[in-house]
C-alpha cells in the first residue's frame, strides 16, 4: 500500500506525527511537498480535486481517499499497519488519546503565537511570555501527568497494552517539549513516559528514520520552538 503525505517543507510540524507512523510501519509513501514544493498542496486546499476537502495540511491520499487532520489520519492508518488493537473500545480509546495529544500540541504552538498566527513571534513576545508561563506551570504537568497515568493503566510499557500509533505520538510530544522547554521538562517526574520515549527511539525503523535526513531538525518555524525567554 502506497501513500502520499502532504505537509509544509522545512519543518516537522503536525506532519511529523503521521511520518512517524508511516516510518514505523515501513510503509511506502511520498512526502509530496518535499519533492514538488509546497505548491503541490494548492489544488487540494482550493478544492480542485475529487474527494474530501482538507482545511490545512497535513493530509494523506490513499487511492481515491483524501484524509486530513492528524488524529483522523492515524485512525485510518492504525488498523492497516497493526498499530492499534482490534477491539472497538481500544480503538476509540486510541483516538481519544490522540485527540488529547492534538490539544496539547495546539497549546504548545500558542505559547509563541498567543495573539495571532499572522504576526511574527517578536510582535507578541510579551504576551507569549505570559502564555508560556501558564503552559509550563499548569498545562505541561496536567497533560503529561494524564499520559503518565494512562501508561500506568496500560501496564507501564504501552499506553494500550501493545505498541500503537499513540506511543509514537507520545514520543514526538516528549521530544518536542524537551526541545522547546528543557528547563520546565527537567522538573517533571515522568518515568514511564521517558522510558516509552527511549524505547520508541530504539525501534529499528524509527532509529533509522531519526538518523536519516528525512527527519528535519526542530527549528523556529515549527510547532515546538525553543525561545529561552519562554522557558523561564
Amino acid at each position: 500500500m502506497s501513500y502520499a503525505l502532504y505537509y509544509w517543507t522545512g519543518l516537522q510540524g503536525r506532519g511529523e506525527f503521521v511520518r512517524l507512523c508511516l516510518e514505523d510501519a515501513g510503509a511506502t509513501y511520498t512526502d509530496v511537498a518535499r519533492v514538488e514544493g509546497n505548491e503541490a498542496m494548492t489544488s487540494f486546499l482550493e478544492g480542485q480535486h475529487e474527494g474530501a476537502l482538507p482545511f490545512a495540511p497535513p493530509f494523506l491520499t490513499s487511492g481515491h481517499l483524501v484524509i486530513a487532520q492528524v488524529a483522523n489520519i492515524l485512525q485510518y492508518l492504525g488498523p492497516r499497519h497493526d498499530l492499534v488493537p482490534e477491539s472497538e473500545s481500544r480503538r476509540l480509546y486510541a483516538h481519544q488519546l490522540q485527540l488529547t495529544v492534538s490539544d496539547i500540541v495546539a497549546e504548545a504552538h500558542d505559547t509563541h503565537h498567543p495573539v495571532s498566527t499572522a504576526q511574527y513571534y517578536e510582535d507578541q513576545r510579551d504576551e507569549a511570555k505570559k502564555r508560556a508561563k501558564d503552559f509550563r506551570e499548569q498545562r505541561i504537568p496536567k497533560y503529561l501527568g494524564y499520559f503518565e497515568k494512562a501508561l500506568e493503566r496500560g501496564g507501564g510499557r504501552f499506553v494500550l497494552h501493545q505498541h500503537s500509533y499513540v506511543d509514537l505520538s507520545l514520543f514526538q510530544l516528549m521530544a518536542g517539549l524537551e526541545y522547546a522547554f528543557p528547563k520546565a521538562m527537567a522538573k517533571q517526574e515522568l518515568p514511564l513516559l521517558r522510558d516509552l520515549a527511549r524505547r520508541v527511539a530504539d525501534r529499528p525503523n524509527i532509529a533509522a528514520y531519526l538518523a536519516s535526513d528525512r527527519r528535519v531538525p526542530f527549528n523556529t518555524t515549527g510547532i515546538f520552538r525553543h525561545y529561552p525567554e519562554l522557558d523561564g
